[in-house]
């Protein structure tokens, strides 16, 4: 069942008569219709009328046209005015460039651009290095995209996209420190997308590569990793498999099981779930059987087969196991979804390993109803925010960026995504570790300093830093 979201909330101002018990026939209209009242503020009085602004969370859209009927259904009630908070946010951008210094006199005018700017401008010719430290370079990071895997709204295209990177930008500022711009391209072609990062990276200390379709974003990411000397990272692989192993190793500790030991099932064989694969790997898992909607992917399944594919047939699945995923998912310890929604039974989560961990993390509909599924399964996340345990890149993002930049990285490297896990996993102690608190809450400000700590301290040790770490460094909250 949906369940209300402030992405939903609309404000309806009201106007009618100032007479007793007025106020509860309309908030009683609204509990009726299943809307949460958030706040009630009086706009105006005068000439016996009362003018009111209630906020009102809805389920979706639709539910709040409903909301508003059963109002405007109400005697004597005018319906002057509904606004949708959302969009209301979004009007004229989440982002602005705003100026560090004055420029009040001649001296500042002279200083910041011509003449002065010269002298800086030969500096940096003569050592290209030096835009790191006297440009807006040294922290600043261009998310990319084409528009054609949006969140789940799949190939809208770079002008529908703006918005999401946009908000990205704004998270990487709220969260990291870090200054980013949205850069979203009229192109979907591979070769268009990499000359382009390429002829834009001397404005940027760093790439984030974001909402590009499989299996071209890695192929994008790679090149770009190989072409230039500053960190190209695609959120969407990285970030999410990143968060995911810092959640599943607090998780096994919860259940008491080790990572070399548990049978995995990765459901969805994109971009996520190779990267998700692959980290776990990495860092010992040993039992892990990938499937997309054909089932399970073994060595030497030809059908729905792409480069990602041959390597997930060629790395997992050593007992070459077949069939869909309730075949394969039965007697598993942990689920990680990373596909469609309503691909799991509750018949399926029942068949699982004693104390399953079940990661749904389609959005924003999981692989299956979190209510459904609770009863059965020891370890719950979604990507959903309304739930415990939100599987959520921005916990890794901001920080592993910040990171980057405080030690000018030239690249990512793996030892770099698990001291990101590590850190964003290490935030809770083990005294707090409980089945619902198996992953830091976003809005702790804890992670992005711990992530950036350690992914400085990683890309030192692994000769992939421009300068040394800063001691002590800690992000302004």
């Amino acid at each position: 069942m949906p369940h209300h979201s402030p992405s939903y909330s609309i404000t309806v101002r009201l106007q009618y008569p100032d007479r007793p018990a007025q106020l509860g026939r309309i908030t009683s209209a609204i509990g009726d219709a299943d809307g949460f009242i958030g706040a009630v503020d009086i706009v105006d009085v005068r000439n016996n009328l009362i003018t009111r602004d209630i906020t009102v969370s809805a389920k979706n859209v639709e539910h709040g046209h409903r909301l508003v009927e059963c109002v405007r259904a109400l005697e004597g009630v005018e319906v002057v005015r509904v606004s949708d908070r959302t969009y209301l946010l979004h009007l004229g951008g989440k982002l602005e460039v705003k100026s560090k210094v004055p420029i009040k006199t001649r001296d500042d005018l002279s200083m910041a651009y011509t003449p002065g700017v010269a002298r800086v401008c030969r500096s940096i010719y003569e050592d290209p290095d030096a835009t790191f430290a006297l440009t807006i370079r040294r922290n600043t990071v261009a998310v990319v995209t084409d528009g054609s895997a949006v969140l789940g709204l799949g190939n809208i295209g770079p002008k529908a996209a703006l918005p999401v990177m946009e908000g990205k930008a704004l998270l990487f500022k709220e969260f990291g420190g870090v200054d980013a711009f949205p850069i979203c391209l009229d192109t979907q072609d591979t070769e268009k997308i990499i000359e382009t990062c390429v002829f834009l990276a001397p404005t940027f200390g760093g790439i984030n590569l974001e909402d590009i379709s499989a299996p071209r974003c890695v192929e994008i990411e790679q090149r770009l990793a190989a072409l230039l000397d500053i960190p190209v990272f695609h959120d969407d692989q990285h970030g999410t498999a990143i968060v995911v192993l810092a959640a599943l190793k607090n998780a096994l500790k919860v259940v008491g099981k080790a990572l070399n030991d548990i049978h995995i099932v990765v459901n969805g064989a994109g971009a996520a779930g190779l990267a998700i694969t692959r980290l776990l790997k990495l860092v010992g898992a040993r039992q892990i059987v990938v499937c997309d909607r054909e089932g399970a992917i073994y060595e030497g399944r030809t059908a729905r087969m792409n480069p990602l594919k041959h390597w997930v047939a060629e790395n997992t699945n050593s007992q070459r196991i077949t069939g869909a995923l309730s075949k394969v998912v039965a007697g598993a310890d942990v689920f990680i979804g990373v596909s469609s929604a309503n691909v799991l039974t509750v018949d399926d989560v029942k068949g699982m390993a004693n104390d399953p961990i079940l990661f749904a993390l389609s959005n924003p509909d999981p692989e299956i109803d979190p209510d459904l599924a609770m009863p059965y399964v020891r370890v719950m996340a979604t990507g959903r925010s309304d739930y415990a345990n939100q599987i959520n890149n921005v916990l890794c993002f901001p920080g592993l960026f910040r990171g980057m930049l405080d030690v000018r990285a030239h690249r990512v490297t793996e030892s770099m995504k698990i001291a990101a896990a590590e850190a964003i996993a290490g935030v809770i102690s083990e005294g707090e570790l409980l089945p619902d608190h198996v992953i830091p809450s976003v809005f702790d400000r804890r992670v992005a300093t711990a992530v950036a700590e350690a992914v400085a301290q990683a890309a030192v040790a692994d000769g992939v830093a421009g300068r040394e770490q800063k001691p002590g460094y800690r992000i302004s909250s």
